[in-house]
């Protein structure tokens, strides 16, 4: 069974504090007390650790009956020994961490040392017992307000700095799904489409259908580093590459491409996240739209990039899938907007401000 519950913070500090007991036996020991007073000292340490320990468990309230019983016991035993003060300054110093804030913490440690005053006045213990609980319970407990209090704002420092880290590997991991999901489904699309017309032109245009399966061959190579890239977070895509990607994934699934792109200067992030946007939406036109024209507008408009995916394919779909909210996401990361228009095949509008080496 554990005296001490886990505690960052504290540590093993607790059971060195305990030599401070060792007040509590010099006058037994050099008054040579009898076997009474004796069994009263050891009596009163058992339960005064009984009280110790049990005030790292305890949670308010009963934690403010636990540091009283520890004061009670100071006063109730300071007519036969005065280290019994060693009570009340544990009781001090455990006053200022139980409470939650600093000005509590005060207050508590002021109805603390006015007790001893009131005790004072009302029972005359030797003078020693009184400065001994007034001044060391003042000097403890000041400078534990000050500790308590950095204490609390070292832990809230920890608990942010925790939820920050948790924060960034759940960011990284939609990150790497979000990329992998844009990779391997263009990726999958693109092999599935060339190998259906691979198969289609194999008979009767051999030499086609091994330009097709050259292809695929390509694409599973460039995937597998693209991948490698995207899971050790080095990826990295060019819009004009992207552009020729997509003209020949439409190529091949029977779909007339027709690029305007505007040459924009950009951050390597904006234009990776652009390719990638195009890339998805460019496999959903491949895989879902049954179209037979798309059009691919990249522009500049009032300091933003404005991107265009439009086709004449079937449209109307409604609800947000795992494509287009990725791409929304991904926008939006860049301060930019999504329009998605099915009423006429599908028509997705991106715009975002542009930005470069720290300038619109």
């Amino acid at each position: 069974m554990r005296l001490l519950p886990n505690n960052r913070d504290h540590g093993w500090a607790p059971y060195f504090w305990l030599v401070f007991l060792a007040f509590f036996f010099l006058q037994p020991a050099f008054e040579h007390a009898g076997r009474r007073q004796w069994l009263v000292t050891i009596v009163a340490t058992v339960v005064f650790l009984v009280v110790y320990f049990g005030t790292f468990w305890a949670k308010p309230p009963l934690t403010y009956v636990l540091i009283t019983s520890m004061a009670l016991m100071g006063f109730g035993l300071a007519p036969i020994n005065q280290g019994s003060s060693v009570f009340i300054i544990f009781a001090a110093s455990f006053t200022v961490w139980v409470f939650q804030t600093p000005k509590r913490a005060f207050l508590g440690l002021l109805a603390l040392l006015t007790s001893i005053g009131i005790y004072a006045l009302l029972f005359h213990p030797p003078l020693s017992f009184v400065i001994t609980s007034v001044v060391v319970s003042l000097g403890v407990g000041g400078s534990n307000i000050h500790f308590a209090d950095k204490a609390r704002a070292d832990s809230k420092l920890r608990m942010a700095h925790d939820e920050i880290e948790h924060l960034a590997k759940v960011a990284e991991r939609e990150r790497i799904a979000r990329d992998l999901h844009d990779v391997l489904g263009h990726t999958l699309t693109l092999i599935i489409v060339k190998s259906t017309l691979a198969g289609k032109l194999i008979e009767k245009y051999p030499q086609k259908a091994k330009i097709e399966i050259s292809d695929i061959e390509k694409v599973s190579r460039d995937a597998m580093a693209e991948i490698r890239n995207t899971l050790r977070g080095y990826s990295a895509y060019k819009l004009s590459e992207e552009i020729q990607r997509a003209k020949s994934a439409l190529r091949s699934a029977g779909v007339v491409a027709e690029t305007e792109a505007a040459e924009l200067e950009m951050t390597p992030a904006q234009e990776s996240v652009v390719a990638l946007i195009m890339r998805e939406a460019v496999t959903n036109v491949v895989r879902h739209a049954q179209a037979q024209h798309c059009v691919l507008r990249i522009a500049r408009l009032n300091g933003n990039c404005v991107m265009e995916i439009q086709d004449d394919g079937r449209g109307g779909f409604e609800g947000e899938g795992n494509g287009l909210r990725g791409m929304r996401e991904r926008i939006e990361a860049l301060g930019g907007t999504v329009v998605c228009d099915t009423s006429a095949g599908t028509k997705l509008r991106f715009e975002f401000p542009l930005v470069t080496n720290g300038k619109h």
